[in-house]
C-alpha cells in the first residue's frame, strides 16, 4: 500500500492536544483526487479521536515527482506502475518522458499508448515483451 507519506504529499503536522492540522500539497492542481485525499485524511483522525482537524492546501513549493520516496517508488513499480524517472521543471516536459522498464517484466521495451493514462498524471504504456499494458507515473 502506497502511503500519502510514500507519495510525497503530506507537508506539514502540527498536533496540539486533540486538536490536528495537516497539510497537504497536491501532486498536480487539477488533480480530482485532492478532496477525497484531504476528506479521508480527516475521517481518520476524527475517527482516532482528534479534534478539531483542519486539513489545508499547500501549493508552494509545488509537489514534484522527486518527493516520493524510494520505498514509493518501489510501492509504484510492485503495484504495477512505472515510476517516474527524473523530475522535470517545465510542462513542456511531461510529454516524451519515458519508463525505464515494464514494472511486470521488467523489460525495456516499451511503447506508449496514449500520453493520458488512468488519471491525467500517468501515461499509459504497453509492452512489447510480455504485452501488458501500465500506467506510468509522469515526472513533474
Amino acid at each position: 500500500m502506497l502511503s500519502l507519506h510514500d507519495l510525497g504529499v503530506i507537508r506539514s503536522l502540527e498536533v496540539e492536544g486533540n486538536r490536528v492540522r495537516v497539510g497537504v500539497t497536491p501532486t498536480y492542481s487539477g488533480c480530482p483526487a485532492t478532496e477525497v485525499i484531504k476528506g479521508s485524511i480527516a475521517q481518520a483522525l476524527r475517527s482516532s479521536g482528534f479534534e478539531p482537524v483542519e486539513v489545508f492546501d499547500v501549493l508552494s513549493p509545488a509537489w514534484s515527482s522527486a518527493d516520493l520516496t524510494a520505498e514509493g517508488r518501489a510501492k509504484l513499480e510492485a503495484y504495477g506502475i512505472a515510476p517516474p524517472e527524473e523530475p522535470v521543471h517545465s510542462v513542456r516536459a511531461l510529454t516524451g518522458g519515458r519508463p525505464r522498464h515494464c514494472p511486470q517484466c521488467r523489460s525495456a521495451d516499451v511503447e506508449c499508448i496514449s500520453e493520458f493514462g488512468s488519471t491525467p498524471c500517468k501515461a499509459l504504456y504497453r509492452c512489447r515483451s510480455c504485452r501488458e499494458p501500465f500506467d506510468y507515473f509522469k515526472c513533474l
